[in-house]
């Protein structure tokens, strides 16, 4: 049986933008939500530590890819590089002497450096459970509101197209890791390939999803919320309303079908436009 790869159209652009990220330093520069805010700042913390890990990752494996997939892992790595990038200066601009930044980007440091100790092959089922996540964002941003406006609706317009541009080129490439690990993995056994990414991702879900809700809670903690308060209220943003991450359980559960890919959902229609935009852009 000849394992899916990514379709041959779908081809990956690195697209070298800089934004402006002076409002950020507002406070609440999501729609003026707090909660949404800490949420956002939480995720964009976790960004370029834990991107450099994926470029790593597919690093390890050039020498047994060529072909198109080669140029991929040569773009994927270009716009991870690019987005660690963007996000180490927004982080920038969260007020540190107001928010624990330190303390949490310690926590991050020291679980990126555990990823890191177990070597290449952890490093690479990581990054392609992360990646799964990370591809979920553009269809969240289309289709989540918060108090029946649009999620980012109230937000600076720069600060939205850098949202939106992480979210396009992570579904862009959302395959390449993935079809690095297929190749990587040629000489394992169905079952043992099934089995590895299958555990790894309920291991991280738990992971990643308690550690931004911890990550979030702190900084609202911060803005004078209750440590209790502070909790319910990223758990709603989370799961119920929005449902940042409830709403996307169809795609997260299709990762344990068998013979799963990411391209088995094909989005490409949804960034079709937000494509062209940025086209207009780097052509200015």
């Amino acid at each position: 049986m000849t394992s899916k790869r990514t379709p041959e159209d779908v081809t990956i652009l690195p697209r070298d933008f800089h934004f402006d990220m002076d409002s950020a330093r507002e406070g609440h520069w999501l729609d003026g939500n707090p909660v949404a805010t800490a949420i956002f700042n939480a995720m964009s913390l976790t960004f370029p530590g834990g991107e450099r890990l994926f470029m790593d990752a597919v690093k390890a494996y050039r020498g047994k890819v060529d072909g198109k997939l080669a140029q991929d892992v040569k773009d994927f790595i270009a716009q991870e590089a690019i987005h660690s990038r963007e996000h180490h200066l927004l982080n920038n601009m969260i007020d540190r002497e107001k928010y624990p930044v330190a303390e949490i980007e310690a926590a991050i440091a020291e679980k990126i450096a555990f990823g890191r100790s177990g070597g290449p092959m952890r490093m690479l089922i990581a990054t392609i459970c992360l990646e799964h996540f990370t591809s979920m964002m553009a269809d969240l941003m289309v289709d989540l509101d918060v108090d029946g406006s649009p999620l980012f609706s109230k937000t600076e317009p720069s600060l939205e197209r850098l949202w939106r541009w992480h979210a396009m080129e992570e579904t862009e490439h959302k395959a390449v890791a993935y079809d690095v690990f297929m190749e990587a993995t040629k000489g394992w056994s169905p079952f043992k390939r099934y089995f590895r990414r299958s555990l790894s991702m309920l291991l991280i879900t738990q992971q990643f999803t308690q550690n931004i809700a911890e990550y979030a809670s702190k900084l609202l903690v911060a803005d004078g919320y209750e440590p209790d308060a502070a909790r319910r209220a990223v758990k709603t943003f989370l799961w119920k309303k929005p449902a940042l991450f409830g709403s996307g359980w169809a795609i997260w559960l299709s990762w344990f079908k068998p013979g799963f890919h990411p391209w088995d959902h094909d989005n490409r229609d949804v960034m079709a436009s937000w494509k062209e935009e940025f086209s207009l852009v780097a052509a200015e």
